[in-house]
């Protein structure tokens, strides 16, 4: 159903071969964030789709579809346009991509990709692939959300761990797979956090992982209980089901995750896993994470870490604070960036270590976001008309915040790591000291960069 490229765009885009002014030979457009909820964003996800989708070559059987249903429609088409890709570019669209190295870290109202036409014939295609193309706001803003947490665990790791660099990979799971609106959501969003950690619930990220980006295994998960694999053990039993955990997973140097809040998570903490069960725990050798997930989540992991130290005991690392002995806790409920931030300033102001704990973020991570997020846009900043390029850009009254920008447009950096954008021709643009920071990625239907995941994730890091 959803395999015709044709049919991938917005409907009015139809009508749109017959706007433009005669003469018109060339479009050149851009995508950038326009500000939004942060002021930096991490670039990632257009080698997904362009592989996924505009790889697919057009025929004629496409163009078949698209008439016909345009016409049921109401929407003009261009079926000369379509039927010229088919028969002189085989199906592949005349269309050149410049973009960002995917995981690059940059400030917004910045250009992230430009798109422009190679076949003067087809300068409506631009435009036309902007509902296609755009989408790539998405996976830029679960990455750019992931990274921003991650520096929120950074800063907390550094300064209460002696193990900051080992523990921060594995600090924010991704719990979205059931809270997105598709698989593909699942498998974009679910990979763009994994630019930033290695934990995740989120197979269909691992998947795409796979299919686009080279990677055998992006993501680690552990053995983990849910509520229905600890109630169908019935309320007097609560512990034996606990005691199963063990049996199953306590391992030397195991991981395994136990939520504990089915009934009363401090009576399970204290009197089962720190009373009952505490020496089975130590002798297992295994490390038992306990999932409270109900209640307040600062108060919650608080009280938690502040029993479990009470019952296993903790030591205390050389920059201070507290790191327990057997146990750590994990907060799947509620979580986002400004719970994350008041668990950690709640639990190290205790005296606790931000190693003790990890975090599960499903809807906050993958579903709670939109492309106002961080106002992404793709726009139309030149065309080549009776063959003279000229700027275009809109500039409304009405709201500022939505002027766009105006000339055949690139991403500069300098030695510094700075990024400036600027149009070609513009004063300054030829000065010293700044390189094009845009990498030519697709042209006619032929991806020219295919980065491995691992090349994304160093990017990020930088």
């Amino acid at each position: 159903m959803f395999d015709n490229l044709i049919l991938d765009t917005d409907s009015y885009k139809a009508s749109h071969w017959l706007q433009y002014p005669p003469g018109t030979s060339g479009v050149f457009s851009y995508v950038e964030s326009r500000g939004g909820r942060h002021d930096r964003t991490v670039f990632f996800g257009l080698q997904a789709i362009l592989k996924a989708q505009l790889g697919r070559p057009v025929t004629h059987a496409d163009v078949d579809e698209a008439r016909d249903l345009f016409a049921a429609h109401g929407e003009p088409f261009n079926e000369a346009g379509w039927r010229r890709i088919v028969d002189v570019h085989r199906g592949r669209l005349p269309v050149r991509i410049r973009a960002l190295a995917e995981g690059t870290v940059v400030p917004t109202h910045n250009v992230m990709m430009t798109i422009e036409n190679t076949d003067p014939e087809a300068f409506w295609l631009p435009s036309y692939l902007e509902t296609l193309l755009l989408r790539v706001w998405y996976p830029t803003t679960v990455a750019t959300i992931s990274w921003h947490v991650k520096q929120q665990l950074r800063a907390a790791l550094e300064a209460t761990s002696d193990n900051a660099a080992a523990e921060l990979p594995f600090k924010l799971h991704d719990f979205g797979s059931r809270g997105v609106s598709s698989q593909q959501s699942a498998a974009l969003g679910g990979l763009a956090h994994l630019v930033n950690f290695q934990g995740s619930d989120t197979v269909a990220a691992i998947l795409a992982g796979r299919a686009w980006y080279g990677e055998p295994m992006a993501a680690a998960s552990i053995p983990a209980a849910e509520h229905s694999t600890i109630t169908s053990w019935g309320r007097d039993r609560e512990v034996d089901a606990y005691r199963n955990m063990l049996a199953q997973f306590g391992r030397p140097g195991a991981l395994f995750s136990v939520v504990s809040d089915s009934y009363d998570l401090f009576h399970a903490v204290r009197d089962l896993w720190g009373g009952e069960l505490r020496q089975a725990v130590i002798d297992s050798g295994a490390t038992l994470v306990v999932r409270p997930d109900s209640g307040d989540p600062a108060t919650m992991v608080a009280e938690t870490l502040k029993a479990l130290d009470e019952t296993f005991g903790s030591s205390v690392n050389g920059k201070g604070f507290k790191v327990l002995n057997h146990v750590r806790v994990i907060q799947g409920d509620g979580v986002n960036p400004v719970s994350i931030g008041q668990i950690l300033d709640r639990v190290t102001g205790m005296g606790f270590s931000a190693e003790n704990l990890a975090f599960g973020m499903g809807g906050g991570l993958l579903q709670q976001l939109d492309r106002d997020t961080q106002k992404f846009a793709l726009k139309c900043s030149a065309a080549c008309v009776d063959g003279d390029w000229i700027g275009v850009s809109k500039d409304p009254v009405t709201d500022p915040g939505k002027r766009s920008k105006a000339g055949r447009l690139m991403l500069q950096q300098n030695a510094a790591g700075d990024f400036r954008t600027v149009a070609e021709g513009a004063e300054g643009a030829a000065d010293g000291g700044w390189s094009d920071a845009l990498d030519l990625v697709w042209e006619n239907g032929r991806l020219l960069r295919d980065q491995t995941f691992a090349a994304v994730r160093a990017n990020s890091e930088r």
